[in-house]
């Protein structure tokens, strides 16, 4: 459980890269996809957090796939389960976050928000274009 919430079962890979779950709903269950891919940008290392429906036929995430299963907050609650554990084998880096769109965005309002070009700590109210967090 996160924060009380519960979550799926997930699976990860031995790099602890790729972690994978099923959600289910009334529209039956839909393979999700979380992955954490190194990036770098002016010096600074983190990850990215990447997340959607996992599409068969292309072999890749579908971050803008709208599957309406009904269980959105288990979902989240599922990516920030994984966040957990990625950062339990890995907890000097940083998880860089941002929606497919701004809707999708305010879900993921965690720690640091960047907004009007800088990086600022999470403060409610705020609509921020990305976000970065580190495990405590």
């Amino acid at each position: 459980m996160v924060d009380g919430l519960d979550h799926y079962p997930f699976l990860t890979n031995e790099s602890f890269l790729d972690f994978e779950f099923e959600s289910e709903g009334p529209k039956g269950r839909i393979k999700k996809v979380v992955r954490y891919s190194p990036q770098n940008a002016n010096g600074i290392t983190y990850f990215n957090l990447a997340f959607g429906d996992w599409n068969e036929e292309t072999r890749k995430i579908d971050d803008s796939a709208i599957s309406n299963n009904k269980d959105r907050e288990r979902i989240l609650a599922t990516v920030a389960a994984t966040v957990l554990e990625f950062t339990a084998h890995f907890p000097d880096v940083m998880v860089y976050s941002k929606g497919s769109t701004p809707g999708r965005t305010r879900l993921y309002q965690i720690v640091y928000g960047f907004t009007t070009g800088e990086w600022l700590p999470y403060e409610k109210n705020i609509n921020y274009e990305a976000f970065l967090t580190t495990r405590k």
